[in-house]
């Protein structure tokens, strides 16, 4: 029989996960939140913030049949059989405080996360996800309008900073999809710091937001708008130049790539804007391929999207009740990054990219039913089943590819892809050239 706590506290676990997020941190988190001063109850508020934490495991069951994979591997203990309306009560009653507080602790990069010259390298950009359209969260969220069409389902903006590599989430923000990215990003400043490159997309190329991060002591590497006029201030040997973007002095580099796939030959123009002006210390042509790194967040999203959610709606019908799940779903995902991160960090050899965050993810879910590996032994095991499910089946090396930036799931489903290739080619060839230096112009930056 696994070993898990004792009495009603039993049920209380998310199977080897629970080693990542041990009782005595739910239960500070608890304490935190003021959330864990009551009664001892049939569900106690530790077992309730496990139950969240596997309801983000499964995400397609209801709360009832999470408790039953919760309980299912612990034979011999008499514990508790909670219907649907005691599990909601339960919920409503310990509230996202906790999970919220839970997230905060186990957020950051962990060992192995990417570095390029001594930067820890990040990512920062936004996503959406679906929420029940019901009475009380309309008050909160609304549907997302195109034209003379609207979305199925009320809408929540996510924004996040992801450690390229590991993928774990240094910070999180979310709330109405009303609100954009843009404003929502200043809330997570707060997790910038000297010795991190942040990498983002065109929408965070405004002047407020480079001077915001700027003032973190950060560097960024931000994309750009191509046809945006910049004054040139000085030219650099390699080919990038210095321009200003509000307050901040920004180096510029312009490349052009070149990919080819199936005989057609498509070509792009890139901008980048960055504070790591020093064009010998960080080489233009390096910073352009370390740009692409960028797309670890998108990884990130479509981890917890599409491989925890399954695309799927929110439970919850209520704001609080979005807020505790989204925290739920949160803390798992960084969990899971985290035991990945624990194993590929024991061979020098492997690479975190190099890890399947569903073989992790199912793994963990296998974990929770057989109540396996609850609390660690007496030596630590930095692999467990876990990464030991993970290092038997690495991913081979990612080949070149190109994927048209398109809707992938639109309003209508008679448009969701538009006119465009869909050809899958088995060889991608991409080449990367710098521009040719603009010319200087003496007017001051604005």
């Amino acid at each position: 029989m696994s070993v898990v706590a004792a009495g009603v506290f039993a049920p209380g676990h998310v199977g080897e996960l629970t080693q990542i997020v041990p009782f005595d941190m739910v239960d500070a988190a608890l304490e935190t939140s003021r959330t864990g001063r009551t009664r001892v109850r049939e569900l106690p508020a530790r077992v309730v913030v496990y139950l969240l934490l596997a309801g983000a495991l499964f995400s397609e069951l209801g709360y009832t049949q999470v408790w039953a994979r919760m309980v299912s591997g612990l034979d011999g203990l008499t514990v508790a059989r909670p219907g649907s309306s005691a599990l909601a009560q339960a919920r409503r009653r310990v509230g996202p405080a906790p999970l919220a507080a839970l997230f905060g602790i186990l957020a950051g990069p962990t060992a192995g996360a990417t570095r390029w010259r001594g930067l820890l390298v990040c990512a920062i950009d936004g996503t959406s996800m679906s929420v029940p359209n019901s009475d009380h969260n309309r008050g909160s969220y609304y549907r997302l309008h195109s034209g003379d069409l609207d979305s199925g389902y009320l809408m929540l903006r996510l924004v996040a900073v992801v450690a390229c590599g590991t993928r774990t989430v240094i910070d999180a923000v979310f709330g109405s999809f009303g609100v954009s990215e843009i404003a929502y990003a200043p809330r997570l400043f707060g997790c910038l710091r000297e010795g991190m490159v942040v990498l983002a997309d065109r929408n965070f190329a405004v002047a407020a937001l480079i001077g915001a991060i700027a003032e973190t002591k950060a560097d960024l590497l931000i994309r750009g708008k191509a046809g945006h006029t910049m004054p040139v201030i000085e030219t650099l040997p390699d080919g990038s130049w210095l321009s200003v973007k509000g307050p901040v002095v920004v180096r510029v580099i312009d490349a052009q790539m070149v990919i080819s796939a199936g005989g057609v030959a498509r070509t792009a123009r890139y901008r980048l804007l960055t504070t790591l002006t020093d064009y010998r210390r960080y080489p233009a042509m390096e910073l352009v391929e370390l740009y692409h790194q960028r797309w670890e967040i998108e990884t990130a999203y479509a981890e917890l999207k599409s491989s925890m959610l399954g695309a799927r709606v929110l439970r919850a019908r209520t704001p609080a009740g979005v807020e505790q799940e989204v925290y739920a779903l949160l803390v798992a995902y960084q969990g899971i990054r985290i035991a990945v991160a624990d194993a590929t960090g024991t061979d020098p050899g492997v690479r975190p990219l190099q890890a399947s965050f569903s073989i992790a993810l199912n793994t963990a879910r296998d974990q929770l039913i057989h109540a396996a590996d609850v609390v660690a032994g007496t030596s630590i095991d930095l692999v467990g089943k876990i990464g030991a499910a993970v290092l038997a089946q690495l991913l081979p090396p990612r080949r070149s590819r190109q994927c048209p930036r398109v809707v992938k799931r639109a309003l209508s489903k008679h448009r969701a892809k538009g006119v465009i290739d869909r050809t899958n080619y088995s060889s991608v060839a991409i080449s990367i050239n710098l521009c040719e230096l603009p010319v200087l112009t003496s007017a001051p930056a604005t």
